[in-house]
């Protein structure tokens, strides 16, 4: 009975490796054997990622938070437990100093402890605001071109 409840719920390449098995004590030890150590390494290989996770250049805060956040599932998945303090550090430790170590520094100096969830809604916070300043300073640099009779759309020659 057993038996065939473990093979109701394998695929149809995963049943061809234990067809010839009867009982299910033999299947589960030849699926461990097998696959197992497959998990292992997956979970070895996530792990470094996680360890290793770094913002690349062009990505927004938020696509940032995304793919840390699908890594930290896959771990979950895994049965791997992270703390929410670890989670917070690796994330802030994931961004370029140059850009952001204030935002870093005052999270870390202001708060005497930091949740996951926080942190990441002040980073996107933070992306939005830098959106609105570079779209309220362009919508400044057209007007004070106007005022001036310049058209930023046309060429110098056509002045």
């Amino acid at each position: 009975m057993v038996r065939g409840v473990i093979l109701s719920y394998l695929i149809q390449d995963l049943k061809y490796d234990v067809m010839n098995e009867t009982s299910a004590k033999s299947i589960w030890e030849i699926l461990t054997s097998k696959y197992l150590t497959k998990i292992v390494e997956n979970c070895l290989h996530l792990k470094r990622r996680l360890y290793h996770f770094q913002l690349k250049g062009g990505i927004s805060n938020s696509d940032h938070i995304d793919n840390y956040t699908t890594l930290l599932t896959d771990l979950i998945n895994l049965d791997v437990v992270i703390e929410d303090e670890d989670k917070v550090l690796i994330l802030l430790s994931s961004l370029p100093n140059e850009r952001y170590e204030i935002f870093v520094l005052t999270l870390i100096n202001v708060k005497t402890s930091l949740s996951y969830s926080e942190v990441t809604t002040t980073l996107v916070n933070l992306e939005l605001r830098k959106k609105d300043n570079e779209y309220s300073t362009s919508d400044t640099s057209a007007v004070i071109l106007a005022a001036r009779g310049s058209n930023p759309n046309q060429r110098r020659g056509n002045q």
